[in-house]
């Protein structure tokens, strides 16, 4: 067990050692060739001043105003970004695929001004492996352990070409129901 993390970052931590092979790094010190990664997972939150259409919009690099505060933010220039998708549940408003719309609906379930709006999981990509095996690698992670379950999953893969190849993972907070609304949080 890890002490540091939740019962939800240890489910993510194990689940993301299951599908994501490690990243071979080798080190000039006695030859030795050790296996690491990086995973980071946040939450974005009102409370400490985040919005969820603000990061979309930074993850995508796209221009994106938010409807709770009529902030627009626009990130069309960032580099770097080789693939954005939303993968949705079959029971999602099909309004949903546009970021802009499934971002804003976020941000207008939650009331509170402390809301916790998403989750982001951040987390490197194995050098090893091309563009396309990343992306197919990264979408079945996501769909088997997040979309399965009622979560909308808006994902976006970096690679500045540095070796350092990561994919950004925003996800929603509420489920949808079988109808499509926002259900209660879950844990």
């Amino acid at each position: 067990m890890l002490p540091s993390l939740n019962s939800c970052g240890q489910a993510v931590l194990r689940s993301f050692q299951s599908y994501f092979a490690f990243r071979l790094v080798s080190t000039f010190r006695n030859d030795l060739v050790m296996a690491i990664y990086h995973l980071s997972i946040k939450i974005i939150s009102r409370g400490k001043g985040k919005s969820a259409v603000a990061a979309a919009a930074y993850r995508a690099g796209e221009t994106i105003t938010n409807e709770y505060d009529g902030i627009t933010h626009d990130y069309s220039r960032k580099a770097g970004i080789v693939h954005t998708e939303i993968l949705l549940p079959e029971n999602a408003p099909k309004d949903f695929l546009d970021r802009g719309t499934l971002w804003n609906s976020v941000e207008q379930a939650e009331k509170a001004c402390n809301a916790q709006l998403a989750r982001e999981i951040e987390v490197a990509l194995p050098v090893e492996l091309s563009q396309e095996q990343n992306i197919e690698l990264v979408r079945y992670y996501v769909v088997s352990n997040f979309v399965s379950v009622g979560m909308c999953a808006d994902l976006s893969i970096h690679d500045k070409g540095d070796g350092n190849p990561h994919a950004h993972i925003l996800l929603t907070m509420r489920p949808l129901d079988k109808q499509g609304a926002w259900a209660a949080k879950s844990l």
